[in-house]
């Protein structure tokens, strides 16, 4: 960061702590728009649980995720449990996570109601062990990893304790097939049958993780539209005797539309849109999957796949999470007309995360793609990951909030499920978004995403307000403040009080690449009164 642009920072952080933000000078000729809360118009509406997260079933498991960056690890052989194809240097061991963890458990439960989705690659060969037995030295044939009934009942406890509906998917692996190649439910029934002892639920689930990459993923070579057609066939049929309740997602697929870059090299592409054609109406919920590029540690997929620190604000990138939904909502429209949208998977960037995804330059992306996908109708956006790899919300090693969980935080905290159309931004830079404040009958919610480095933006509000303005001395920090103050654990990791600078109505400006929600309790706004 220029010299220049950390003092802007630093002083707008400064007026921002002693609450007088909008004494801020906006630059000559700049343009502003008048919202009225109490008129804004409803557009929409959003699952509950919209803002939702993953965690990975190789967390659940232990396994090999993505290697951290500072890592000094050796890799390990080419026949480790990682994704077809790909290189093993990318690959760490990890532990199974501690779902018990009290820390993450208080850390989770602030974002519910929520889904957690437990799913990724790696569940597309994992063999669930519905013995209580030892586990094998080397997974069964045809699988390449194997999750225990007590890692299964971290995961149902979890859910319990968090307020966070499971989401998952299933093995797909040559060990569930039978003689013709046909996907069998067994493993699956085994899943369900046990959750149900544990007096659990599975909310949602998808046949298997992307299959637009089936072998990478572990399907049998050869492995295409029809036969996918074929198993979701058998997958909804015994979904159904199972659990009427349960939410059909599909297809889950990714590496299309805005996203068609991030692929490895050479790799078998499966169209969604043969993928629907060959099974028909069959889902309850079109699923999709958004990353708007992948990350350094993937940059032997071509330049072209990646991104840059220096792009993060730029009006580019943050609209490559629109640009991949108007893909999928074609195809949904085409095929599954009428049906909800879910992103079951998204972050900064595929292959675990850029170097900044756990800093606040990535908060700007995560809240613009929420408030962005809110309003286009997408029902659920579960962010990958809860506490793993760069792009995670908590640290993996301590579980310590980033930047993205404050905003997350923030966002369940005013962000109602009724969606608003606060109309035209006076510039690009500035992007808005309304929603019913939460819990407030008749208020509203301003989001207001500064992604402008070097200018002052403003609005007019007609109403009083009260302000959160996210801010940090540095893009790249990892450490942020609300209103100046900076957000941290206090004793025994109790949240810090979330409270807004009260705001008087007419001229609101924000500071440079700063990102504000204002609550308007008394927004007395019909669309807002239930």
């Amino acid at each position: 960061m220029k010299r220049t642009m950390n003092a802007r920072l630093l002083a707008g952080s400064a007026l921002i702590a002693f609450g007088v933000a909008m004494c801020f000078a906006a630059p000559a000729g700049a343009q502003s728009t008048t919202i009225a809360p109490k008129t804004l118009p409803r557009v929409g509406s959003i699952d509950e649980r919209f803002q939702s997260y993953n965690i990975e079933m190789v967390e659940v498991t232990g396994g090999r995720f993505w290697k951290p960056y500072a890592s000094a690890a050796v890799a390990a052989p080419t026949n480790a449990n990682q994704p077809t194809g790909m290189d093993p240097s990318l690959y760490e061991y990890r532990k199974p996570i501690d779902l018990y963890n009290t820390r993450l458990r208080k850390l989770a439960s602030a974002l519910g109601p929520a889904y957690v989705r437990v799913s990724g690659t790696w569940a597309n060969s994992t063999f669930f062990q519905s013995a209580n037995s030892p586990v094998p030295a080397e997974s069964p044939a045809g699988f390449k990893g194997v999750l225990t009934r007590d890692q299964w009942k971290g995961v149902v406890d979890f859910s319990k304790a968090t307020d966070a509906k499971i989401v998952t998917s299933f093995a797909i692996s040559a060990g569930t097939r039978d003689a013709n190649g046909v996907w069998t439910s067994e493993q699956a029934k085994q899943i369900f049958d046990y959750t149900k002892s544990l007096e659990g639920s599975i909310a949602a689930a998808e046949l298997f993780n992307e299959p637009t990459m089936p072998e990478m993923g572990g399907a049998p070579k050869g492995y295409d539209a029809a036969a996918f057609a074929r198993d979701v066939k058998v997958f909804r049929d015994y979904a159904r005797s199972a659990d009427p309740k349960m939410l059909v997602l599909g297809p889950g697929s990714v590496g299309e539309g805005a996203n068609s870059k991030i692929l490895v090299p050479g790799l078998k592409i499966m169209k969604s849109e043969d993928m629907l054609t060959a099974t028909g109406p069959a889902f309850d919920v079109f699923s999709y999957h958004t990353y708007g590029a992948v990350s350094s540690r993937c940059k032997s997929m071509g330049a072209e796949a990646t991104t840059t620190q220096d792009a993060a604000l730029s009006e580019d990138w943050l609209a490559r999470g629109d640009e991949n939904e108007e893909f999928y909502a074609g195809l949904r429209d085409r095929f599954e007309p009428g049906k909800p949208m879910w992103n079951t998977e998204t972050a900064q960037a595929a292959c675990g995360g850029d170097r900044w995804a756990s800093t606040f330059l990535d908060s700007f992306r995560y809240l613009n793609q929420l408030g962005d996908l809110a309003r286009r109708g997408v029902q659920v956006q579960l962010h990958n990951t809860l506490a793993a790899s760069d792009y995670g919300l908590l640290d993996e090693k301590t579980y310590e909030p980033r930047p993205n969980y404050w905003s997350a935080l923030l966002w369940r905290k005013l962000m109602g499920t009724t969606v608003l159309d606060p109309g035209p931004s006076p510039v690009p830079s500035l992007h808005v978004y309304a929603q019913c404040l939460r819990n407030h009958p008749g208020g509203v919610t301003l989001l207001v995403i500064n992604a402008d480095a070097k200018d002052v933006q403003s609005l007019t509000v007609r109403t009083a307000s009260e302000r959160f303005t996210l801010t940090a001395q540095e893009l790249k920090d990892k450490q942020v403040q609300l209103n100046g103050i900076d957000l941290k654990l206090g004793a025994d990791d109790a949240l810090p009080e979330l409270k807004g600078n009260a705001t008087q109505s007419g001229k609101v400006t924000f500071a440079p690449a700063s990102i504000t929600f204002l609550a308007i309790p008394r927004a007395h706004n019909a669309s807002c009164q239930q």
